[in-house]
């Protein structure tokens, strides 16, 4: 049928996976309309992605679905790897049950469960608007990368095309990426590909093996095993060169794959949910952005599985974007602060993807020396201080590129790196996670009075002020006096010589001002470096906005 004539949106995201569920209720957050356009009807059924990390749990509490997340997913207890005879090499355990984050470091979980919550957070917003059943045709940017953007697409339902104007595109359609194509993107090699079967099974009866992710770390059949829920589990192997997955899939090859996780289960008790051959890429696209159209998630990068990271990937890029767009769209930012996307997503999703690489080169390749080798070094690496920490602390990078990064001072807090959530009592002495606090736009801490220069600026940029001192409650000459919360406490300690953080919406640490000599007001040289800054992220309405304090017992001292 022919097609009718273009309406206009806000935004359009193409794929209603995790990145564009995310992507689209943060939107809203920030109180922007967008139209999801997804070519199936019902969420895809079968589990894919397994795991998130802390701080990606922390994006779902931007979100507002942590809570009913928590509710679906088990912390994984640590990780073993295991030469070829499945003879433990290393064991690295988890010895805090909450992270960085204020969330467990690894989160196990079932995909389709994940975005079926991400979909009734979308029903909370009226200004969301998700349909199934379409077929984006084209995305067709204006000439000088200008607005709007024109969206062509086909309900599958009734056979009607439409076009649709907007003023942004978010291409969140996987690695086969129609919106990639159109904006002349190509995603670049960061290694060779490899081909992995990959096996989920449920069984009733609890396995018989440690509960912890396994790493068989045998260049002759590479594996991985981690039980996901209550009652499921999943394996992944290395197919052999020349080797064909229905070799594999016969359900007595299968068994015998698996055999060394499930001794005396009966056959019966293992019901196969899925068998499927994946290719294991380390991909990422040359271009992120043409205009108001961007690509994020697997779109625009691609990750082998070895951290776990695929799906988290997505999920920052959704969040990074997400509050600058929507800054953009409403007048309180220039244009300039979407140069900010690709440049701090891109290098960041480069080292996770060679940091997934070389964990994978690390663990499963080589022939027999580099095994025996391997197999010699790893029992003297677990016996070293701290190495649990190290090997399964959260892989994550600062953001180093741009111009939101850029004001660095010597030690820390580090501009680019996320600041931590502990939990800090609310004004009824409540304690709650950090971000509740902070709101859903930048934010200030502050452990001494503000400068009337640094007061200026978070007017400018509506940043909510959360006062970590309270002159009424300093220690004495004595050195007591002082009434302690261990979340304001560890808040404080992080801060270290810093005397204000400025903190972007995602919790990024945009700038710090030096702590000044007791009795004077701190954030002079954090205002004189905002010069660089600051124009991207408050012109036009941001301007004229006021700071909130946030009413806690420590008081407002400004």
């Amino acid at each position: 049928m022919t097609a009718t004539a273009p309406g206009h949106v806000p935004v359009v995201v193409i794929g209603a996976g995790p990145t564009g569920l995310t992507a689209a209720a943060l939107l809203a957050r920030h109180g922007v309309s967008a139209l999801v356009l997804e070519r199936h009807r019902t969420p895809y059924p079968l589990p894919r992605a397994v795991h998130l990390d802390d701080e990606v749990h922390r994006i779902l509490q931007a979100v507002g679905i942590h809570e009913a997340f928590s509710d679906i997913t088990r912390p994984a207890r640590g990780m073993r790897l295991l030469d070829g005879s499945h003879r433990v090499l290393a064991e690295f355990l988890r010895d805090s049950p909450y992270g960085w984050h204020g969330f467990p470091q690894a989160n196990m979980f079932d995909q389709p469960e994940l975005e079926r919550l991400l979909r009734d957070a979308l029903t909370k917003h009226a200004s969301i608007t998700l349909r199934g059943g379409i077929e984006v045709a084209a995305v067709t940017p204006p000439p000088h990368d200008g607005v709007p953007v024109e969206v062509s697409f086909r309900d599958e339902g009734t056979g009607v095309s439409h076009r649709l104007l907007a003023d942004a595109v978010l291409g969140c359609d996987g690695a086969g990426s129609l919106v990639r194509a159109c904006i002349g993107s190509r995603m670049q090699d960061l290694a060779p590909p490899q081909q992995w079967l990959v096996v989920d099974i449920r069984c009733r009866v609890l396995l018989p093996a440690w509960d912890g992710v396994h790493q068989i770390c045998d260049p002759g059949r590479a594996a991985t095993y981690m039980r996901v829920g209550e009652d499921r589990y999943r394996w992944e192997f290395r197919l052999r060169t020349g080797e064909q997955p229905e070799e594999l899939t016969d359900r007595g090859r299968l068994l015998e794959l698996i055999a060394p996780w499930t001794p005396g289960i009966a056959e019966d008790e293992l019901h196969v949910l899925r068998t499927a051959c994946y290719t294991f890429r380390a991909q990422v696209a040359d271009r992120w952005r043409k205009g108001r159209v961007f690509l994020l998630g697997d779109a625009a990068h691609l990750t082998p599985p070895f951290i776990g990271q695929g799906m988290g990937a997505g999920m920052r890029d959704a969040h990074n974007l997400a509050w600058k767009l929507a800054r953009v769209l409403t007048g309180r930012a220039s244009e300039a602060l979407l140069d900010t996307y690709q440049a701090e997503r891109r290098r960041h999703a480069r080292q996770l993807i060679r940091t997934a690489v070389g964990v994978g080169v690390v663990m499963t390749s080589g022939g027999t020396g580099t095994a025996l080798a391997r197999n010699a070094a790893l029992p003297a690496l677990s016996r070293l201080p701290g190495a649990s920490g190290l090997v399964l602390s959260a892989v994550s990078p600062p953001l180093r590129s741009g111009p939101l990064v850029g004001f660095r001072r010597l030690g820390h807090p580090r501009p680019g790196t996320l600041c931590p959530q502990p939990l800090i009592p609310d004004a009824d002495g409540t304690p709650r996670p950090l971000d509740d606090l902070l709101g859903e736009n930048f934010a200030l801490l502050a452990t001494a009075p503000l400068s009337p220069a640094l007061h200026a600026l978070v007017r400018a940029m509506d940043a909510r002020v959360l006062n970590l001192h309270d002159p009424r409650q300093q220690a004495g000459p004595g050195g007591t006096g002082h009434v302690a919360h261990p979340g304001i406490d560890a808040l404080v300690r992080w801060m270290g010589c810093a005397g204000a953080v400025l903190l972007r919406p995602d919790r990024v640490v945009l700038a710090t001002a030096a702590r000044p000599r007791p009795g004077r007001a701190c954030g002079d040289d954090l205002a004189v470096a905002a010069a660089a800054w600051a124009p991207i992220v408050c012109s036009g309405a941001g301007t004229t906005g006021s700071s909130a304090a946030v009413p806690t017992h420590l008081g407002d001292g400004g």
